[in-house]
């Protein structure tokens, strides 16, 4: 007998929302999607949750993470103007980490992202065991992708070497709910010949593969010309590079990563060649507005992204360079930006406009069609569906419908925030974030409920992460 949750407003998402909808869960499956009066007809004997004021929708999935760096919340503000000291002073304090310490930070940030209705995470890690075990704490879905270095081309094979047993490590701790994947760095900290040796690795075990891509001014130097400080900072270490001359996505597509469908996280350089051949190559895109803005690194161009008809979803980032774990908010903050970088082609400015037939005028693209904006339903595909498909995971999440993962997020609209509410995917994304979040469950199982005790310790986990956050600043503060 499924268990039915009830709300004002369910968004499926591949569908149209329903006002007095309905959702039954059976085991870790939606059994039926409705009205109310439906699903209840169907199952009279079930039992309801109904959450009244409420949207009821799939849950939400940040593409990008880094949950092991949650304790360096706050920790590298002052090095934020320069990117190659903020890398440098992360590398050494995550160098500083114990195994237990990494367990810890991971996990609380793994229950930041619950209590924000954050259902599935796709984490990148340098000591990936540690984030699936802190993942499986608190009882989220997810892909952790274990990070690759060696931007030396003579230690690739080595380098090859230390991924494939940190592999086996991670292969023997899976679930159905968490997954092992690979992520050689970026492509300034990977060398060629181990971006092949990675890519083809993925090929044959049918792996994950995730990589930071075209995401600063710096990579780009790097790339076209050989200049800039990850140029610099290779020649110091005595490493010879010579700039393939091409943008960092066709500098991928020659060494194997994009035959991998990869995700790509940030991707802010990057021009309609490049989306072109990522289409193409159906690659998905984690979008990171917030921490791209936080660093300086620019804007990614969100909407050319589904002009291109590319698998976009939303992701955090780590804390370290965001502050906060909350799709919702990342969704907010990227459909405002993509709003403000809306160019107006005729020249115009608001001021004339005196006549509907003005604002057209401002409002026509070249061709005459309308400009495109990013609206709130959007964003909530990309903080949904368009992150499972980006992750390679929309056969089982990212939608309400019969048979998909009961994966789901509650938001309470009851707020003088929101209202009034005439629209609750505006309410959502204009006027919510993820402290209205009332309940989060994972293959059917809740893993937060708002008012409830829940069995991660949070408290514990808090202290301690306070205690290492004091070793790490006395390592990083030691002359």
């Amino acid at each position: 007998m499924p268990t039915i949750y009830s709300a004002h407003w369910v968004l499926p998402i591949i569908s149209p929302r329903i006002e007095w909808g309905a959702v039954a869960i059976e085991g870790s499956q939606i059994a039926g999607v409705g009205s109310r009066e439906e699903i209840t007809a169907r199952w009279p004997d079930a039992r309801v949750e109904d959450f009244g004021e409420a949207a009821l929708l799939p849950g939400l999935i940040n593409t990008h993470a880094h949950l092991e760096l949650t304790v360096m919340r706050g920790f590298l503000e002052a090095e934020e103007h320069d990117f190659f000291a903020w890398l440098r002073k992360l590398t050494i304090a995550r160098l500083a980490m114990t195994d237990e310490d990494l367990f810890v930070s991971a996990t609380c940030g793994a229950i930041e992202a619950a209590r924000a209705g954050i259902t599935c995470v796709g984490d990148s890690s340098s000591f990936a065991t540690q984030s699936m075990k802190a993942l499986q704490q608190v009882g989220l879905r997810g892909i952790v992708y274990q990070e690759s270095f060696g931007p030396d081309p003579k230690l690739a094979r080595e380098n090859f070497e230390k991924l494939l047993e940190q592999l086996s490590s991670m292969w023997s701790l899976e679930t159905d709910l968490v997954r092992a994947g690979v992520s050689p760095h970026a492509p300034y900290t990977v060398s060629a010949p181990q971006l092949e040796l990675i890519s083809d690795l993925a090929l044959s075990e049918n792996l994950p593969l995730m990589m930071h891509a075209a995401e600063s001014e710096a990579e780009s130097m790097f790339m076209l010309k050989g200049e800039g400080p990850f140029a610099e900072g290779l020649r110091k270490r005595g490493i010879e590079w010579r700039a393939p001359g091409v943008s960092a996505i066709q500098h991928l597509d020659r060494h194997g990563v994009m035959r991998t469908r990869p995700l790509l996280a940030h991707c802010i350089n990057v021009d309609d060649a490049d989306m072109n051949l990522m289409k193409q190559r159906n690659a998905g895109v984690a979008h990171c507005p917030k921490s791209n803005a936080k660093l300086r690194h620019g804007r990614a161009p969100f909407a050319k992204f589904l002009s291109h008809g590319l698998n976009v979803g939303l992701g955090s980032d780590s804390v370290a360079s965001n502050n906060m774990c909350d799709i919702l908010e990342e969704a907010r903050f990227a459909t405002l930006l993509a709003r403000a970088s809306e160019a107006r082609p005729s020249g115009r400015a608001s001021n004339d406009i005196n006549t509907p037939e003005d604002l057209g005028s401002i409002l026509a693209l070249p061709d005459g069609r309308a400009s495109d904006t990013i609206t709130a339903t959007d964003a909530l595909f990309a903080a949904t569906l368009g992150g499972a498909r980006a992750l390679g995971l929309d056969n089982q999440i990212g939608a309400l419908a019969v048979g998909m993962s009961a994966d789901l997020t509650l938001i309470d609209l009851r707020g003088a925030h929101q209202q009034p509410n005439s629209s609750p995917e505006d309410a959502i994304i204009f006027s919510s974030s993820g402290r209205d979040v009332i309940c989060t469950m994972v293959a059917g199982e809740e893993v937060y409920r708002a008012g409830c005790e829940n069995d991660f310790a949070e408290p514990d986990f808090v202290q301690r992460l306070c205690t290492i956050r004091q070793k790490l600043d006395n390592v990083t503060n030691t002359p």
